[in-house]
């Protein structure tokens, strides 16, 4: 029962010590941290850090080789000098890049898409047929097409409007569902 009074008595008498000390050289303790790290969240951490080493090793307040004040600055002096050594012991962070694979396209989905539409052209009429390839194959213009099948740009375009929509009713006979899906 003694030996928790006393404990409690220590710990009270430990927490007046680091009040009285803060009291008395937290500004300067702030301020010598402050400009040290030119940080003032990091000068709060430094001072901190110091309070609590005094409060570890009180006795090295009082051994009479000095200050108080100059044991404290001393200590932020430490700390902020330890701090600057571990960041620079550790080599600089580099953000991770993302690994890019290289993508080799499978060939094969434009195969099979070719196939299905040499497929579906052969359906078509032959007139139907050229106007597409005039116009979407070569890429020609209506009247480039017009003049290489020698027949009028009205004509041209409502071949290739029937001729689509020949393809369309070819495709959802194909794959029903499709077509509602799309529009």
């Amino acid at each position: 029962m003694a030996g928790l009074r006393t404990q409690r008595r220590r710990e009270v008498a430990d927490e007046a010590l680091v009040r009285s000390l803060f009291q008395e050289h937290g500004r300067a303790m702030l301020a010598y941290a402050t400009a040290l790290t030119r940080d003032r969240a990091a000068a709060e951490d430094v001072v901190q850090e110091a309070l609590v080493r005094a409060w570890r090793h009180p006795d090295s307040l009082v051994n009479g080789k000095g200050s108080v004040r100059g044991w404290l600055l001393t200590v932020v002096r430490n700390i902020v000098t330890d701090t600057i050594r571990a960041r620079n012991a550790r080599p600089t962070e580099v953000a991770e890049t993302p690994v890019e694979v290289a993508i080799e396209r499978d060939h094969a989905d434009h195969v099979v898409n070719s196939m299905v539409v040499v497929d579906a052209l052969n359906k078509l009429s032959p007139e139907h047929r050229e106007v597409l390839e005039q116009v979407y194959l070569l890429g020609s213009t209506v009247a480039e097409a017009a003049k290489a099948l020698g027949i009028p740009p009205g004509t041209v375009k409502s071949r290739s409007f029937y001729a689509l929509r020949a393809l369309r009713e070819i495709h959802s006979e194909r794959s029903p569902g499709m077509e509602r899906s799309a529009s």
